[in-house]
């Protein structure tokens, strides 16, 4: 193979590459926080349906699963 088939892309400094306007990397922040977004809904769900099983608000739910788990 030769050296020239390769193409890396430039070393960046320390979070740069959250700052610049390359298109690649609003890309993949669009897809990232959509992800994000998705698992936030999720995991508010969750603790609704948590609440609504056991009768407990969120903090409650956790003393819940800690005195089952140091048991």
């Amino acid at each position: 193979m030769n050296q020239d088939q390769f193409r890396y892309e430039p070393v960046e400094k320390f979070g740069e590459g959250l700052t610049t306007a390359r298109p690649w990397n609003t890309q993949a922040l669009k897809g990232v926080e959509l992800l994000n977004g998705r698992v936030a809904m999720l995991g508010f769900l969750a603790a609704i349906l948590g609440e609504w099983l056991t009768g407990e608000g969120m903090v409650g739910q956790l003393g819940l699963m800690l005195r089952w788990y140091l048991r």
